[in-house]
């Protein structure tokens, strides 16, 4: 572990500090972080992360770590990423037991000797050494069945990979497997018949708006509706002449009080 730290202050890049880490997460006591995502900032030196002693998920993908010294601390940690790193070795992961989930793609570790300081891990579950969308692998993947030669390493993992050993979960991803196989030669095979023409089955115009029908007894009562109001208009016509009458009448009575 000190020759790793010797290494690491050797090589230049940056170094997580108290700042960092703050300015990440917006805390300032590192025993509160427990969720830390430090991708793709050259970093070289883990420097404070022992002291996030209550730190469960960390993502240092992309980044130029090769000594892990400062993980060891790390007992609570279940997701881990350092995923293009320049890790060789794992020795310091060895006393991180509530890790579950590991992603190792893209390192430099060249040979499943490299693994065994992992064996003690109980609660991993995922292990990934290569991921093909991304390109990335380590050297020990090339070895002829060595996803086999994993799994017996470590018999309490799900998935290698991102690809699940067992249950349920393989089936699935065979059945995804052979229904994208299925559609990439649907693709390749020739056009199918043209299928005839649809013929509408129901004769043309149903689907038009009609005009309302309307009853013989709505049509009788705007009838008589329509009688109702002549009568109203005609009576206030009425009424408008018999006022305009008496006020003439009014308009030309002497007045006695008239001298």
């Amino acid at each position: 572990e000190e020759e790793e730290e010797d290494e690491e202050g050797e090589e230049e890049g940056v170094r997580i500090t108290p700042q960092l880490v703050a300015a990440t997460t917006g805390r300032l006591s590192l025993d509160t972080v427990l969720l830390l995502r430090l991708r793709g900032r050259g970093i070289a030196h883990l420097g404070c992360l022992s002291r996030c002693l209550n730190l469960e998920w960390l993502d240092l993908s992309g980044n130029a770590i090769s000594g892990l010294g400062p993980l060891g601390a790390l007992r609570s940690l279940a997701v881990l990423n350092l995923a293009q790193n320049r890790v060789t070795r794992l020795e310091p992961l060895g006393t991180c037991h509530n890790l579950q989930v590991l992603n190792l793609a893209g390192n430099r570790l060249r040979s499943l000797r490299s693994l065994r300081s992992l064996r003690g891990l109980r609660r991993l579950e995922s292990l990934r050494l290569r991921d093909p969308s991304a390109g990335i692998a380590n050297p020990l993947c090339a070895a002829p069945d060595y996803r086999d030669a994993v799994a017996d390493m470590f018999p309490g993992l799900k998935a290698i990979d991102g690809e699940r050993l067992a249950g349920h979960g393989t089936e699935f991803y065979r059945l995804c497997r052979d229904l994208d196989s299925s559609l990439d030669d649907a693709q390749e095979a020739p056009a199918a018949p043209t299928a005839p023409a649809a013929q509408p089955w129901v004769r043309e115009g149903f689907w038009e708006a009609r005009p309302p029908r309307r009853s013989s007894i709505m049509e009788e009562a705007l009838r008589q509706f329509g009688e109702a109001l002549r009568e109203c208009r005609e009576l206030g016509r009425r009424a408008d002449d018999t006022i305009a009458q008496a006020q003439r009448a009014l308009g030309t009575r002497h007045d006695p009080s008239a001298f």
